[in-house]
């Protein structure tokens, strides 16, 4: 097929990074064809991000290619294995998705192009191959919201209706159709090493192994041993995951191996769920009766898929070795949870990189937990609330704090934490106030997607077609303030306000 080079997004400079390491890790596969094709969502940031001018991308062009497929071969469908709710499962790969293509980004960073709900795959296992329009709703408001809090996650290119009638047992049906394409550092998952260990083939995995260092570790090349240094920065990455997920609230639903990426980036929102009120056994998942992913346990799930992992990775590289690259894991994610729900309390400064916390600090992070295990308040309304009360008020006083939902929390834990926090607060002056206002602005929503605003979201297009209410919730969390504050001294020495955008 002739590709249209009038199209922009059919001539990017595609790379087959993934093809040239050969067929033994997918499968070339064909596009559905749709009986209509109506463009319901786009994502301009992530089009500027793979170079291209927005405003030069029409609608026609995107339905041209991630609506019709126009242009674009081959589209590959990704092979892999995985544990799903602790049970070893070969029979899995890419049933719905599609490889659509790689290229490289404004920063040299080579992304993947992933589609939902393109077509039938070998690894459909008798499924259609097909997205459900709620199901892609759900995906761009997970990746939208995540984004906004701080998640390292996939983001949604485009959304487009399909125009079929799907039946699924968990929607009413029959339901809308939809096909997604979005963006992710890659589509390769920790199942796709173990798939190699099943059939014991250690040369395919150093193959894949190196691919991913190269493409998603580059900066590694020079370490002694590179792949070992990559394993190492995957805990890492994954222990960050996983703390950002607890502290934006956020429960993916199920995290089996297949779901888990080997960039240590989130994605693949199925069953997921924001929390309502804070309950560490809420579970996202309609079908995960034990609680086995529930929110309280994602960080040691994360753990122990990493620990699984090891095992087709020992094929090629020392045990002893690889253990220790993941031990830092808990150490790691303690850190970087403390730290981001500090930022969510606004509570440390954007400018610092590396801070030693007070002592005090991680009071004040207990005394949060307590309070919003006793106050029953919405997991995200707390932050909202603090973020509204610090941009009103000074609060030279702690009574100036007071609390900003009915019914209002027990007095002891309120008194506790609100104590704490003003104790924080009181030292700072200028520079550093004027940070905080800034830092519970950036990393905090207005509307956290919690199962009644995306129900509310989902019954106005389903009932009236009304797209308005979506458009405005996800328009809501696109971050069009300031560049960080810097503080007076270093203002001065960059007087061009040399900031980066959040």
């Amino acid at each position: 097929m002739t590709i249209n080079r009038a199209n922009p997004l059919l001539a990017l400079p595609f790379e087959p990074s993934l093809e040239r390491l050969g067929s033994d890790y997918w499968d070339v596969v064909e596009a559905a064809s749709f009986p209509e094709i109506h463009l319901r969502f786009r994502n301009d940031d992530l089009l500027w991000q793979l170079g291209l001018d927005p405003a030069r991308v029409s609608r026609d062009h995107l339905e041209a290619a991630y609506g019709h497929f126009e242009g674009r071969q081959p589209l590959l469908a990704l092979r892999y294995h995985g544990y799903q709710f602790g049970v070893y499962n070969p029979h899995l790969g890419d049933g719905r998705g599609f490889l659509y293509g790689q290229v490289r980004d404004r920063h040299g960073q080579l992304q993947d192009l992933g589609t939902k709900g393109s077509g039938q795959t070998p690894w459909s296992r008798g499924g259609d191959g097909r997205l459900t329009l709620k199901g892609g709703v759900r995906e761009v408001i997970a990746a939208e919201a995540l984004h906004r809090l701080g998640v390292t996650t996939s983001r949604t290119m485009s959304l487009i209706e399909t125009g079929e009638q799907l039946y699924r047992g968990d929607e009413p049906s029959p339901t809308r159709s939809s096909v997604m394409v979005r963006l992710a550092k890659t589509h390769l998952r920790f199942g796709s090493c173990e798939r190699l260990l099943h059939l014991q083939q250690p040369d395919r995995l150093v193959g894949l192994l190196h691919h991913v260092q190269r493409t998603c570790y580059g900066h590694l090349d020079e370490e002694e041993s590179p792949l070992l240094a990559m394993v190492a920065e995957l805990a890492e990455r994954v222990a960050h995951m996983a703390a950002q997920w607890m502290v934006a609230g956020f429960t993916h639903g199920v995290l089996n191996t297949d779901n888990m990426s080997l960039a240590g980036e989130s994605f693949d929102y199925g069953p997921y769920g924001f929390l309502a009120a804070w309950d560490p056994n809420f579970t996202a998942a309609y079908f995960d009766h034990t609680g086995l992913y529930a929110y309280g346990r994602q960080p040691a799930i994360c753990y122990h898929n990493l620990k699984l992992l090891l095992q087709p990775l020992a094929m090629v590289l020392p045990l002893d070795a690889l253990e220790a690259a993941i031990a830092p894991f808990g150490s790691t994610y303690g850190t970087a949870y403390r730290s981001g729900l500090l930022r969510r309390l606004g509570l440390v400064q954007p400018w610092v990189t590396g801070q030693t916390m007070e002592p005090s600090a991680g009071d004040l992070v207990s005394l949060t937990l307590q309070l919003l295990g006793t106050w029953s308040i919405d997991y995200g309304d707390f932050f909202a609330g603090l973020k509204d009360q610090v941009s009103r008020s000074d609060l030279e006083e702690p009574d100036a704090l007071t609390p900003w939902q009915t019914p209002e929390p027990p007095r002891q834990p309120w008194l506790a934490w609100r104590d704490c926090w003003w104790s924080h607060w009181r030292r700072l002056h200028g520079d550093g106030r004027k940070a905080a206002r800034w830092t519970l602005q950036r990393w905090n929503l207005t509307r956290t997607p919690t199962r009644p605003v995306i129900e509310g979201v989902w019954q106005a297009i389903s009932e009236q077609d009304n797209w308005e209410p979506f458009h405005q919730l996800v328009d809501s969390w696109r971050w069009t303030g300031a560049a960080q504050p810097e503080p007076a001294e270093q203002a001065k020495a960059h007087p061009q306000g040399q900031t980066h955008q959040g």
